[in-house]
Order: C-alpha cells, then structure tokens, then sequence
C-alpha cells in the first residue's frame, strides 16, 4: 500500500511539474486605430504605394509563440500616398485599384490573415498562416519582429506577396505579351505594424 501510494504521488508531482512547464495561454485584441498596413507596388517604370487599415483580430501566445491569430482588413479604406491626394492621378489609380481588375473591392471589401503556428528564429518568429484576399485563400509564411510585454504586444513585419497566385493577372508579363512599359511586377510588398491589446 505504501508503495501503491508513493507511486501515485511521483506521478502526481510529475503531472504538476509538467503543467507548471507549460506557458499559459494568453489572447490580445488589435488595437486598429494603433495597427497600419501599408503597400507597395512596383512595375516596369516605377512604384506606387498607400495604405489599408485593419478592422479587428487577435493574437494568442503561449509564452513567447503565436500559436493562432486573426487580422482582419478593410479594403475598401485603401490609400494611395505617393501621389498628392489634390492630383486627379490620385482618385484614377484608387479606382482602378478598387476595380475588378484589382481587388474587386465592392465585391471582396475584407481580407483575412489566420494565424496558425510559428516558430521561433534569431530576430524574431517566422509566422505561418492563410490569407485572404479576392475571395482566395493561399498559405503564407513571414518573419516578424516581436515586442511582447504583459499587457501588449507590438509586431512588425514585411511580406512579399505573388499576386497572380490570388487571380490577380492584370498586365503579368505571365499571362500577357508585349506589355512594354505597361508591365506590372507580380509580387507586391505589405508592411505590418500590429499592436495588441489585452
């Protein structure tokens, strides 16, 4: 019987050194007027660039990892801020944008970024996920740069995105020939700067 007992109270102090182990979770809602998404665009003669703002999410760690997440985008508050906001050119380019031949924004007006995992690295996390735009989803993988507190958390990443691999093909020299200086590159980069709340 002694022995029966003893057994049982290893066991039970290995169980609770195990959990002690283990981080708890912990969840932090996006502050959005605090969080910035910016774009930019290139093509065969120049760039352009602007802005979307987040409308929501979280991220939920245990300890120093994201182990899920939500962001959450409204594109129909897309910018552009490299042309002057009082140039004609300015209105034309969000239009086209916002258009079918974009991001179809009256018919896709969110996008979606959900956090599945991530890993640590030397300068941060590598961040992997699904992300959603034009009514397509692809997985995606990006490192981030984490300042974590109790209270928030503050990450900021760069993401190179395909947009052909979301349907987007307006004037890809992969589906179009002869573009001259009409090209449009198919990777666009987003900034991501994210502060969470709890």
């Amino acid at each position: 019987m002694k022995m029966f007992m003893s057994m049982m109270l290893v066991l039970t102090t290995s169980f609770t050194v195990v959990a002690q182990d283990k981080p708890m979770a912990a969840t932090y809602k996006v502050d959005s007027s605090a969080s910035s998404v910016k774009w930019v665009g290139t093509k065969l003669k120049g760039q352009h660039a602007g802005t979307v703002s987040t409308k929501d999410g979280f991220l939920t760690y245990q300890g120093d990892i994201i182990t899920a997440g939500e962001i959450n985008v409204d594109m129909s508050t897309m910018t552009v801020t490299d042309i002057p906001v009082t140039d004609e050119m300015n209105a034309k380019l969000l239009g086209h944008l916002k258009s079918p031949d974009f991001f179809n924004v009256e018919k896709y007006p969110n996008a979606k970024l959900v956090i599945i995992g991530s890993e640590k690295t030397k300068t941060g996390l590598k961040v992997k996920g699904n992300l959603t735009f034009i009514g397509k989803t692809n997985p995606i993988e990006f490192d981030a740069i984490v300042n974590k507190t109790e209270s928030q958390v503050v990450t900021k990443s760069g993401v190179k995105l395909d947009r052909t691999k979301w349907g987007l093909k307006y004037n890809s020299g992969n589906f179009f020939k002869d573009l001259g200086d009409k090209l449009i590159d198919n990777e666009f980069t987003i900034e991501v700067d994210i502060l969470a709340k709890k």
